[in-house]
């Protein structure tokens, strides 16, 4: 998965809906986070089958919210509802800094789905003064609990990191997720590599939809998400919507492969989620699709388990052109990689790619969504059936069209010079794009892993692994000259863009997103970095990448871009090896070298330019409502509704998808 890059700014703007009005992108703004709003093209083309199909997918969707909370740390939340009841009970002033102040802190959490960063992992606290708080909680009901939240939300030494990302410490028992009970890493792995078949060519992603535990004879056991288990409530309604969208689904596969997801979540099964994403990645004709279940393992210190995320969307067909193209010629550029030919797939199956528009995001995907998605996750399906890749449409475009409006952004800040930037302008939205594509559609499914190598051998790093192998795909073909041959890039001058960008991006405008001081934690910026930081260590002989200084300010300049291709291929090399062969040692080296440190002076600087811009480096979006249209006690169509603000949104969705 692909997140929303650092270079991607937004400003206020408005653009002209389908109905003629205003739309405004921009919706609200607070500490470092932007709200935005996205439009759904294409709606008005689906039938009214279709529409209802997204209505009930996209309540199946809003149904798992409660779960993504308390996946991110056990008091989530009592936390939001806590927030909740005094922003709805609290009768006092609310026009004072106090108030205001309380409010900036209850939004930061709807935005993280908890008490911690949603990108940087560090556990954030409020403008207000303790006692303040504690005012407000005891005013609204909460004096039984009150000791405790107050502890929970201002105490430093309480659940720090959701994510621990101390690799000195036991990174298991100092994570705030709600991944683990009362075990260390040491009983986790044990318990695992005792239950984990040898040698097994379709591996079950052990515990992917499971709490780990320790009972009270010291026996390590699971405990997992299902129908009638842990996270019952929310998993029973999530069902009920999915069983409504299976009876008017677009086709018979859409409403097998729905069955199966609805078996999976009833039995907890773990090879009935294979069976799903396999019959899944072979829907390639509707125009409908989603992405429902507990998926991706980045919020888990040792990678296994599956944080629930759900997104609802519809295919653009024209622009869907591009990535198709890419999928057809996949084996061509499997058998082209740098990679050695033992890591490379024999055959390519399977691999399909879109241009998708989201009409729902809902758990891990909200309200910071990614720029596109690669599922299935497990290596074996890719290998034996293939992928699916999305590129997610508007959501890229309300980046991009409202940055275009912007009088200050990052390029004209951090850019060399204004042939850099010019370049820029001409070429990097579209590269972005085809970047993304190829990120998603082919190198996330490239490779393979060697016969006997665990999945999970990358523990801790695998993440950040991943998303490097993936970029380094998408670097170094961005510059081949197959693009321009294919009609995918206009000339073999547009690569550059992309280049000069990602090494800006990778070195220093990135940083802005952290606090001076901190490392850099998050899987996807340390994949930057590593990338980054390699290239521009392996190539300082050569002058590969140039680090200048004008007017106190620091740049960093690709003067040879070949050489900087042929840079990406050799890490590329060597990351796809450490994969294959379940080399750990070699990728935590990585990792731990390049990806980590951020240079303290240079941190300083790129937040004190920033900060110039008057920028905020997250952002964020709100759903349209899909609202059914009666008439005479018939459904007659679905309309969308973009009118709900953020606060609003949030609100309702408490209030009307609590199910923990």
């Amino acid at each position: 998965m692909l997140t929303g890059g650092a270079a991607l700014m937004l400003c206020a703007c408005t653009r002209q809906n389908e109905a003629g009005d205003d739309f405004k992108y921009l919706i609200d703004e607070f500490a470092d986070l932007k709200i935005m709003r996205y439009r759904v093209p294409g709606w008005e083309d689906l039938s009214l089958q279709q529409k209802e199909y997204v209505y009930h997918l996209s309540e199946a969707a809003k149904w798992g919210r409660d779960i993504y909370w308390d996946q991110g740390g056990k008091w989530n939340l009592p936390v939001r509802h806590a927030i909740e009841d005094i922003i709805d009970k609290y009768q006092g002033e609310r026009e004072n800094a106090d108030f205001q102040n309380f409010m900036v802190y209850a939004k930061r959490v709807f935005f993280s789905n908890g008490i911690h960063h949603h990108y940087a992992e560090d556990k954030f606290f409020p403008g207000c003064p303790k006692e303040y708080f504690r005012k407000l909680l005891v005013s609204c009901g909460h004096e039984r609990e009150c000791e405790e939240l107050l502890k929970v939300i201002y105490d430093p030494t309480v659940l720090p990191q959701r994510k621990s990302t101390d690799m000195k410490g036991d990174i298991v028992a100092e994570s705030a997720v709600n991944f683990y009970e009362g075990v260390t890493r040491a009983e986790v792995e044990k318990y695992y590599a005792s239950i984990e078949a040898k040698n097994d060519p379709t591996p079950i992603s052990y515990g992917l939809n499971s709490k780990v535990c320790k009972d009270a004879d010291g026996k390590v056991y699971e405990e997992v998400w299902k129908a009638d288990g842990l996270y019952g409530a929310a998993i029973r309604k999530i069902t009920e919507e999915l069983e409504k969208a299976a009876k008017v689904a677009e086709n018979a596969q859409q409403k097998k492969y729905i069955g199966t997801l609805i078996d999976y979540y009833r039995s907890g099964d773990l090879r009935l989620w294979d069976e799903y994403n396999i019959e899944w990645l072979q829907d390639t004709l509707g125009t409908v699709d989603f992405i429902n279940g507990f998926i991706e393992d980045y919020n888990d210190p040792l990678a296994r388990k599956g944080s629930w995320e759900a997104m609802v969307n519809i295919k653009d067909h024209a622009a869907s052109e591009r990535t198709e193209i890419l999928s057809a010629n996949a084996q061509w550029f499997e058998d082209h990689s740098p990679v050695d030919d033992r890591f490379k797939k024999k055959e390519v199956k399977g691999v399909s790619a879109k241009v998708i528009n989201a009409v729902q995001l809902a758990g891990d995907c909200y309200p910071s969504t990614p720029i596109g998605i690669n599922l299935p996750n497990a290596d074996w399906i890719r290998r034996d059936y293939g992928s699916k890749s999305v590129t997610i449409a508007n959501i890229t475009s309300a980046y991009d069209l409202a940055a275009q409006e912007s009088p200050k952004n990052t390029l004209s800040e951090f850019a060399w010079d204004e042939e850099e930037i010019a370049l820029a302008k001409k070429y990097l939205s579209l590269t972005d794009e085809i970047h993304t594509d190829l990120h998603e559609c082919l190198g996330h499914g490239s490779g393979q892993i060697l016969p006997g190598v665990s999945p999970n051998a990358m523990g801790e790093y695998s993440s950040t692994l991943e998303e490097t192998r993936a970029d380094l795909f998408g670097l170094y073909y961005c510059a081949d000259p197959k693009l321009v041959e294919l009609g995918i890039l206009p000339d073999a001058e547009a690569y550059k863009a992309q280049f000069s960008n990602y090494i800006r991006n990778g070195l220093m405008v990135q940083f802005s997103r952290v606090e001076l001081g901190r490392k850099n934690t998050e899987a996807h910026m340390q994949n930057r970095l590593l990338i980054s930081a390699w290239c521009y260590e392996k190539g300082a002989a050569d002058n590969v990448i140039e680090k200048k200084v004008r007017d106190g300010k620091t740049y960093f300049v690709v003067n040879d871009y070949e050489a900087l291709r042929g840079l990406f291929g050799k890490l590329l090399a060597e990351v796809q090896r450490i994969k294959s062969e379940g080399d750990y040692a070699a990728g935590k080296a990585l990792v731990e070298k390049y990806a980590v440190n951020i240079d303290p002076q240079i941190h300083k600087e790129v937040l004190d330019r920033y900060a110039a811009l008057n920028l905020k480096p997250y952002g964020g979006f709100v759903n349209p409502d899909i609202v059914p249209v009666e008439k005479n006690g018939v459904i007659t169509d679905y309309v969308l509704d973009y009118g709900k603000s953020y606060l609003d949104q949030m609100m309702e969705y408490g209030h009307d998808y609590a199910a923990l």
